[in-house]
Formats: C-alpha cells, structure tokens, sequence
C-alpha cells in the first residue's frame, strides 16, 4: 500500500520527486564520504552546502536535460541512446562537475581553485563511470525515473567528489588508495 501510494506521488509530481531524492542521494554521498574520512565530527555546514547545489542546480538540471534529450532524441534504439550519451558526457557533464567544483558557498577567496586543479581528472574519471550509468538511464528507466535513477548513481559520484574537494584530486588512482588504506 505504502509503496503505492509513493510510487504514484512520483508519478503524479515527478519534478518534486526526483529533484528531492537527487539532491537528499548527493547529501548522503557527502555524508559517507566524512564517515569513511574518519572525521572527529560531522562537518554539517558542508553536507548543507552539498545539498542545496544538488537540490538548487543538479536536481534540477539534470531533470530539465533529460527531458530536452528525450524530446529531440525520442526512444531507445542504439542510435538514440548514443546520441544521448554523446551529449550528455560533451555538454552536460562539464558543466555538472563545473558547477560542483565552483561553489560559492564554500567561502573561498578563490571559487576556482578547485576547478582549476581537480576538474579535468574528475571529467576522465567521470568517463569511466557515467557512460555505462547513462546507458542503463537511457535504454531502461521510464522518463518520469530518469533523474532519480541518475540521484542512485550520483550517490556514489557525490561521495568520490567529496573525497576529491577536499582530499583528493579528481582521478579514481587516488580515490581507491584512500579506500584501500587501513
């Protein structure tokens, strides 16, 4: 009943929906990227910070792109689909990593600094993970799921972004040694 009745709230207010659950799912990557770090305490400010770029910008992007793409490039044939995924990883990815990266809100003299260093490392390493995600978006989500099902995806990507900001670089080589040491 109750997976019903959420299921056809999704449906019924689909922009609210998925803009809400992308933006709480990139919050959460923020959150676990400071549980793995072993922090002595929860920097709140910084998953406030995360989640309303993700709720204000990526949320709503990506909601926004997805539709725009579907409606010039309708259904899911192979051609389609890599139309899609061509533009999305050319136009849309920049820009969403872009975006992340030159937040105003985390108080730095310098809003491009970490631009500057970590973007071109986090777009390849991005290239390693968002292709096959946005194929299975593309090929198998309904359009209303689209941007909750990328908000899934974005969990993970949240987390290892939030690793590079603040800790990292922007490659997976750095991402995994931090994983993988003790």
């Amino acid at each position: 009943m109750r997976r019903t009745v959420l299921k056809e709230a999704a449906k019924r207010f689909p922009w609210l929906a998925n803009v809400t659950l992308y933006g709480c799912l990139f919050a959460g990557g923020d959150l676990v990227h400071q549980l793995m770090a072993q922090k002595e305490r929860m920097d709140w400010k910084h998953t406030r910070n995360v989640a309303i770029v993700a709720i204000s910008f990526h949320g709503n992007f990506n909601y926004f792109w997805l539709r725009a793409l579907e409606r010039r490039f309708p259904g899911k044939s192979a051609g389609m689909v890599f139309r899609k995924l061509l533009l999305d990883q050319s136009f849309a990815s920049p820009l969403a990593t872009s975006v992340f990266y030159t937040s105003f809100l985390e108080g730095k003299e310098d809003i491009f600094e970490d631009w500057r260093e970590k973007f071109f490392n986090t777009w390849k390493t991005g290239l390693m993970y968002w292709p096959f995600m946005q194929f299975l978006n593309f090929a198998l989500m309904p359009l209303h799921m689209r941007t909750a099902f990328m908000g899934c995806c974005a969990f993970l990507w949240a987390t290892f972004l939030c690793f590079s900001r603040q800790s990292g670089d922007g490659t997976a080589a750095v991402a995994l040694a931090f994983l993988m040491d003790p």
